[in-house]
């Protein structure tokens, strides 16, 4: 970044060597310092990883899960009531008018369960098996209590399965997780193999990997492949491509504005903060409140949720997704076109 600006009629070369000049020490950390600043750089970027994946990981349970109730205004009381006794704060009850709207609301992810009060103390509890087992096991385990305590038979009834080749649900978190990795490595190593490439050379480069990576996540996810995501090839492909283009486009960002740090950077925010945000293995409602926002505007967290929503849930998340991901690859691009492609060519990153 120290470099002066160069003249047109000053050749290649010598800004070339001018820029080594400027920039003394190209061998990097020596000594001591080239032993432990590898050592504390990896283990912090590690610490944080354990610390963060533990936070949200290591007793799940849910904060303000949105569930419908179908019943009196005495009835949803009681549930409620119950509910709270069971799990404090884990539920946010909503009611709705019949079972026909909590049917709805469930398969378009506005609820996660439905508990529907019958005649003659019967009710039946519809859920969703696509949000996986956690989920399914926090809603059966918690209304099956509020029907023992008031003496109803409980029949169980799942409404939008999870697709047969993704029993456990964790299919779009692999995904997710795998999208994020490539795309920090190509942003990584688009500077490292090409630091000279011009600005609009490296967008056709970011587009093209983008582009493959929608394909073939699609491809090997979709029914081409393990049917682990049943949505529409080409929607999968393309938020998938999205995905990959905001986080390479990201990372390709901190690299420029931040240098050598920006890669830790990057580790951090996308891989770190974006994978335990994702929803992918738990909906985001059962992340500690600190991390909860982060899956709100961290790309793999929209994009995993664009991804559920095509594949079961009726589009949820898909128009938010989409405008979060645009959002993220064109700061990227502008910032990248101010500090690569405007003026004279800056000494690499590395």
């Amino acid at each position: 970044m120290s470099t002066p600006p160069t003249t047109s009629a000053e050749p290649h070369h010598a800004h070339h060597h001018h820029a080594m000049d400027t920039a003394p020490a190209p061998q990097g950390a020596t000594g001591m310092k080239g032993v432990l600043l590898p050592v504390a750089i990896v283990l912090a970027i590690g610490s944080i990883f354990v610390s963060v994946f533990l936070a949200a990981f290591h007793a799940p349970r849910p904060h303000d899960l949105p569930v419908a109730v179908v019943g009196t205004t005495q009835r949803l009381e009681q549930i409620t009531g119950g509910l709270e006794l069971g799990l404090p704060g884990g539920f946010e009850v909503k009611r709705y008018p019949d079972a026909n709207a909590a049917r709805h609301a469930l398969q378009d992810r506005k609820v996660y369960a439905a508990y529907v009060t019958g005649p003659e103390k019967s009710a039946e509890l519809l859920y969703a098996g696509a949000n996986g087992p956690s989920v399914t096991s926090t809603v059966t385990g918690a209304f099956s209590g509020v029907a023992k305590a008031s003496g109803e038979r409980l029949t169980v009834q799942d409404v939008v399965p999870a697709s047969a080749g993704d029993t456990r649900g964790m299919s779009v978190f692999y995904a997710g997780f795998g999208v994020v990795l490539a795309g920090f490595l190509f942003g990584m190593m688009t500077y490292q193999m090409a630091p000279r490439l011009e600005y609009r050379w490296r967008l056709v480069s970011l587009a093209s990997f983008s582009i493959l990576a929608g394909v073939l996540v699609a491809a090997m996810a979709g029914s081409l492949g393990f049917s682990a995501l049943p949505g529409p090839f080409l929607g999968i492909a393309g938020v998938i491509a999205l995905m990959a283009a905001a986080i390479g486009s990201a990372t390709m960002m901190f690299m420029r504005l931040f240098g050598r740090a920006g890669m830790s950077l990057a580790a951090v925010v996308l891989l770190t903060f974006g994978n335990s945000t994702s929803g992918g293995t738990l909906p985001t409602a059962y992340l500690p409140g600190w991390l909860h926002p982060l899956s709100e505007i961290l790309p793999v967290g929209v994009g995993v949720r664009a991804v559920q929503g095509l594949s079961h849930f009726n589009n949820d998340g898909l128009t938010a997704g989409v405008a979060v991901l645009v959002a993220w690859i064109l700061v990227a691009a502008v910032v990248l076109f101010w500090l690569d492609a405007r003026g004279p060519r800056r000494a690499p990153v590395g």
